[in-house]
């Protein structure tokens, strides 16, 4: 992984690409009778380093997300700043061990991925420690049911979310997935996405949660259109806008 220093990515090349992810995204969003407005895009910064987020910063981006904490923190503090003065916000959307909790609480408003209902109370019980008041979090899912993937059972959501209304300190804002890494977006990917609005859906319909599950965190650079046509409302762009 790149320092915070790493070599930039010129403002012109990055200014192209985030058009062109941000037109990709209007026009799944289009295709699917949606209003563009209602995707939000998360941009992925673990391959970049300070200069190039503050050009992101200018452009517009609200969103920042890492997943590697000892990548992030030395990046997060540097653009204190910049990051407050341009209204945005860093989600940690990585695999979070219990023992980084305070770490991450210090550093980041939003937690994209909290796979188990340890972690879920890991958060709950240090926030306080660490002068938070409520921590937004969304909660992984592990629709493809791969071993090697992070995330709750589907089966296990309907629990998890009873748990999280007992916890005032953390407030499940919607679920999140990562669809296989695969080509046949239609056979195997589509499915995945499908599946996580479905299951919010139903969430939402059984009350499963005391506030409506709003967010569906779901697509990355090879396949965010077809998350966006399939109900995302948050996707995860890295290497598209970087490239």
């Amino acid at each position: 992984m790149p320092p915070p220093n790493a070599d930039a990515v010129p403002p012109e090349r990055l200014a192209a690409n985030l058009k062109g992810v941000r037109g990709r995204i209007a026009e799944a969003a289009t295709r699917a009778g949606r209003d563009p407005a209602g995707v939000k895009l998360v941009a992925v910064t673990k391959s970049v380093g300070v200069e190039t987020i503050q050009e992101l910063l200018k452009l517009g981006v609200k969103e920042l997300g890492e997943n590697r904490l000892q990548v992030a923190r030395p990046k997060v503090q540097a653009l204190e700043k910049d990051m407050e003065a341009a209204g945005a916000r860093w989600r940690f959307i990585g695999h979070l061990q219990t023992n980084k909790v305070k770490y991450v609480l210090r550093e980041f408003s939003h937690v994209d991925a909290v796979d188990s209902l340890h972690l879920l109370e890991a958060i709950a019980k240090d926030a306080p420690l660490r002068g938070r008041g409520v921590v937004p979090c969304l909660a992984e899912v592990n629709v493809s049911g791969e071993q090697q993937k992070h995330g709750l059972k589907p089966g296990d959501l309907q629990a998890f979310l009873a748990r999280a209304a007992q916890l005032p300190t953390v407030a499940v804002q919607g679920l999140m997935t990562m669809a296989p890494d695969s080509d046949d977006l239609e056979g195997v990917v589509r499915p995945v996405f499908r599946k996580l609005r479905e299951l919010r859906e139903q969430a939402n319909a059984a009350k499963w949660y005391p506030q409506p599950l709003a967010e569906l965190s779901m697509g990355m650079t090879n396949d965010f259109p077809v998350a966006v046509e399939e109900g995302a409302t948050m996707v995860r762009v890295g290497s598209a806008l970087f490239a």
